[in-house]
């Protein structure tokens, strides 16, 4: 399989800006650069075998087709549903969270913020 494309959605886009200000304001510019080559490192893994994302959440939120990917040396997740031709990034998250509630939220609003929410 060749690579997909990733498309992150709103929700996503705000979650990485949200972690990249909290690296940046409490450890510095390198450990938010670090976070930041870790999700391309993951966002790459996940173009050229989405498959191997966990499916974990998928069966708790009874959202089929769930999946995500754990950053190296960070403790985020990236959520994501693979499409016909691209990678939807649905949320990335930090892993210490009460992630059900989270993604919860992301269902709940991504309908208007993004066009193709899963059913």
């Amino acid at each position: 399989m060749k690579a997909l494309p990733i498309i992150p959605r709103a929700l996503a886009l705000r979650d990485v800006a949200s972690a990249i200000d909290h690296y940046r304001d409490e450890a510095g510019g390198a450990v938010a650069i670090g976070f930041v080559e870790a999700l391309q490192r993951a966002y790459g893994h996940i173009a050229r075998a989405p498959d191997t994302g966990s499916l974990r959440y998928a069966h708790e939120l009874d959202l089929a087709g769930l999946r995500f990917w754990p950053l190296r040396r960070y403790p985020y997740l990236v959520f994501y549903f693979l499409q016909p031709g691209h990678v939807d990034v649905w949320r990335v998250l930090h892993g210490a969270r009460d992630l059900p509630a989270w993604l919860a939220m992301g269902e709940a609003g991504g309908a208007e913020d993004d066009a193709d929410a899963p059913a």
